[in-house]
């Protein structure tokens, strides 16, 4: 089901030829860096430019000589799945000088190069645009000297640079997320979770310090994600007297049978007086006040190191292409921008208005103006500071509103790894907004057999970490049993529902609404929030669970892909799942770097996987040794797994041999990716503020009575923001057969993959990123925050 092709503009329009193109990778390394590289050089080599590696930074080109080397398809192959970054990053202290950056000039224009692609931090784009801004002036300087020839100065007269932001420590202003932080927090959450276990055996206390000197993302995402007791970050000191305060709130989660505490400290963490806060003094301090067993970890380097994240290689790959698209358009009026994430979006913002409100944060913390920092941070800082106070700090019952309104939260469907989080964060949402919350067991068959109870704030300790369904979970659809579960919502007093779930969640969302007719007792709130590891809900680009999936899949495809080193050219079938939606095995087949990927949406036949074996034949035969091809379930009825791996096995013999693997239920499994865990922490958050506005304009002489459409809603990413949707709006987008949504965004990203495996295809830019403005604060309903 391809997208329609009115108003497209294809990229065979943006030639690359006679341009040179040059990245480098500068300051700290990220993971993710060498799946941007990569995307920069293929997306390159495909307009026809000329692309160029800068080894080692600006050092390498300052220095020059074998730093700067011309780069081929082949020598970004194998590189995707590497952390760090393998063309070299260094600090430059030469660069900084105005005869180190002469220096620079002179070697990019012996290699005719004026353009150049800077992955790093702030410093490093703003070396760069310094560098721009002085070109001209450094080109006749080197004309004086007799270094280039005079007509240099009118071939080369533009430097034009495009940035990518890759830091762990997303402190960058003007994106959502930055190249390496995802990694960072799959690094962070997997010793969370190990020291977990450990701390509950011997009810130990752990306190644990996170990278982030300036900037406290990973730390209070990290905190989120595990439900840590307490965190301590720079752009929020405690106030005084947070000592006893954080011990009272450790000493009454242990009261309350509690075995453990997590601590998550910021390396730059601070007190009102800009007094650093040490991860000794916080465990000192507990010894001493509790006699807690207590336990200090830094994580250190090792949250810059490993395998990048589905969501980082992704991540890059897109803002790779971004910046290539963004060089062939630029011209000598356009200042040098920076590719930015906003939402599922890609941006273009100026370089420099990004790194002043990066400094600007710094400034207003420096001056003790820390709500002013928070809120130049961005509203996805903001939220999570927001979410996590609303979470972790309960309020005294006293303090508490008293709503009288009884809300029943349940999961539907298939299990999806962030189910749990959205529902801990449901239940003590719920509680803090003074509302009564209740659990049911087995969605809709638990609903009709009354496996209803009340679930309060100890209850979901624990869950955000967990993977499955612990409320547990059916397909069962509610219009067979509508009224027993009308008398089950009348016996309980139910006043609002959410459910969470996957397509079976949709489906039974709608039979409710269709239900109000004939029962009051459905004439109530209820939102959906979209849990599947498909991804193939209508209203939503993005749904809890699905990242997770991904990143099973990129894993095991990895390994699949490594188990062939060392051995004669192989090329790996993968059989993914997601029914008829082929989202895992496009994004997966992205972030593994697969060479095609059959899915239902897209048609093929014999010729098309014809193509793929020939094409996969001419790349074995120069030094590619591995090739990759995933398969959705039930991409087609007739070329199934087994008839795909057979045609490779029989096309490619005496160049390459065939394996196939299905993977199965291991996609659903697992614990829940950082992503996930705080996409569903924070939708559920933003749902239950929903459901409480609706429960109080729909009250009225004593009782909830919610019979409009915008009463019945699903809670979804579209692109920049979450919006409620009604349902009864959806179903014309929606393929009831085959259980997708009719346009999906994602079938976007499949040229995206073609092009990056070497084929020839047309790519639509018409969606790609215009140079747009810092927006300091922007309308609250547009805060997708989906990055985190």
């Amino acid at each position: 089901m391809a997208q329609p092709d009115s108003k497209k503009i294809f990229f065979e329009n943006l030639s690359g030829a006679g341009k040179a193109i040059a990245v480098l990778t500068s300051g700290g390394d990220a993971q993710g860096m060498n799946a941007a590289v990569r995307a920069v050089v293929r997306m390159g080599l495909y307009v026809g430019a000329k692309v160029y590696f800068i080894h080692e930074g600006y050092q390498g080109m300052v220095d020059g000589g074998e730093n700067i080397k011309e780069a081929t398809w082949e020598s970004v192959s194998s590189m995707l799945q590497v952390g760090g970054t393998v063309i070299g990053s260094a600090r430059c202290k030469e660069f900084r000088s105005h005869e180190g950056r002469l220096k620079a000039a002179h070697n990019l224009v012996q290699h005719g190069i004026t353009n150049l692609c800077v992955i790093g931090g702030d410093g490093s784009l703003t070396g760069a645009n310094l560098f721009r801004e002085e070109w001209s002036g450094l080109l006749t300087e080197l004309v004086e000297q007799g270094s280039i020839e005079a007509d240099a100065v009118q071939k080369y007269s533009a430097l034009h640079i495009v940035g990518m932001v890759g830091s762990i420590d997303n402190d960058f202003c003007g994106t959502d997320m930055t190249i390496g932080t995802d990694s960072a927090l799959h690094r962070i959450i997997e010793v969370v979770d190990a020291i977990m276990t450990t701390a509950q055996s011997h009810q130990r206390t752990f306190v644990l310090e996170v990278m982030g000197r300036h900037c406290g993302y990973l730390a209070l995402v990290s905190a989120l994600a595990c439900g840590a007791d307490w965190v301590l970050i720079p752009e929020m000191p405690p106030e005084d007297g947070w000592e006893d305060k954080m011990c009272q709130k450790l000493s009454a989660n242990r009261a309350g049978m509690k075995r453990l505490n997590i601590i998550i400290v910021a390396e730059g963490a601070i007190d009102h007086k800009n007094k650093p806060i040490t991860t000794d003094y916080v465990k000192d301090l507990v010894v001493k006040c509790l006699g807690f067993d207590t336990r200090v970890t830094i994580l250190g380097h090792v949250q810059r190191g490993g395998t990048p994240s589905a969501f980082d290689r992704i991540l890059a790959s897109r803002m790779g292409v971004e910046a290539v698209l963004a060089l062939l358009e630029t011209t000598a009026n356009t200042p040098a921008c920076v590719v930015s994430l906003c939402g599922n979006q890609s941006v273009r913002l100026p370089l420099m208005e990004c790194v002043q409100m990066t400094q600007e944060v710094q400034k207003a913390m420096d001056e003790k103006r820390f709500e002013e920092a928070v809120k130049l941070r961005g509203r996805s800082f903001e939220n999570n500071l927001k979410t996590y106070k609303l979470l972790a700090h309960r309020k005294p019952e006293s303090e508490l509103p008293t709503s009288n309104f009884n809300v029943a939260v349940l999961n539907v469907g298939a299990p999806a790894a962030g189910m749990n989080a959205a529902v801990r964060s449901a239940v003590r949402v719920g509680i803090s907004e003074g509302h009564k919350m209740f659990a049911v067991s087995d969605g809709f068959e638990g609903f009709y057999k009354g496996q209803i109870k009340e679930i309060k704030w100890a209850d979901v300790g624990g869950w955000t970490g967990q993977g499955g369904s612990l409320l547990g979970t059916k397909r069962t659809l509610p219009a067979k049993y509508v009224d027993k579960i009308a008398e089950q919502m009348r016996e309980n007093n139910i006043n609002a529902l959410l459910i969470i779930g996957g397509f079976e969640a949709f489906e039974s969302l709608l039979q409710l609404c269709e239900a109000r007719a004939a029962y009051e007792e459905f004439c109530i709130p209820m939102c959906m929030l979209p849990a599947t590891i498909s991804n193939n809900v209508p209203g939503t680009d993005l749904s809890i669970g699905a990242d997770t999936a991904l990143n099973a899949i990129v894993e095991t495809c990895d390994r699949i892909k490594q188990s062939a080193s060392g051995t004669k050219r192989r090329v790996f079938i993968i059989e993914t799942m997601g029914g008829y939606c082929g989202y895992l095995a496009s994004v997966g087949g992205l972030a593994a770097g697969a060479d095609a990927a059959y899915i239902y949406e897209e048609p093929f036949d014999i010729r098309d996987l014809q193509a793929n074996v020939e094409h996969l034949t001419e790349k074995m035969k120069t030094s590619i040794q591995r090739g990759l091809v995933l398969r959705n379930e039930n991409c087609s009825e007739n070329y199934t797994t087994d008839f795909i791996y057979q045609l490779y096995s029989e096309e490619g013999r005496g160049v390459f041999d065939s394996r196939k693997n299905v993977l199965g239920h291991m996609q659903q499994g697992g614990a829940p990716s950082p992503f996930d865990r705080n996409f569903g922490t924070k939708i559920s958050a933003k749902a239950m503020q929903w459901i409480t506005k609706k429960l109080v304009e729909s009250f009225r002489k004593g009782r909830v009575f919610a019979n409009t459409e915008d009463t019945c809603c699903l809670l979804g990413m579209r692109r920049r923001a979450l919006v409620f949707q009604p349902v009864v709006q959806l179903k014309g987008d929606t393929d009831f057969v085959h259980r997708i949504p009719k346009e999906q965004w994602w079938l976007k990203l499949r040229p995206l993959m073609k092009i990056l495996a070497k084929y020839k295809t047309s790519y639509d830019v018409s969606d790609s990123g215009q140079l747009e403005h810092v927006v300091r604060n922007r309308p609250r309903e547009s805060d997708a925050s989906v990055a985190m």
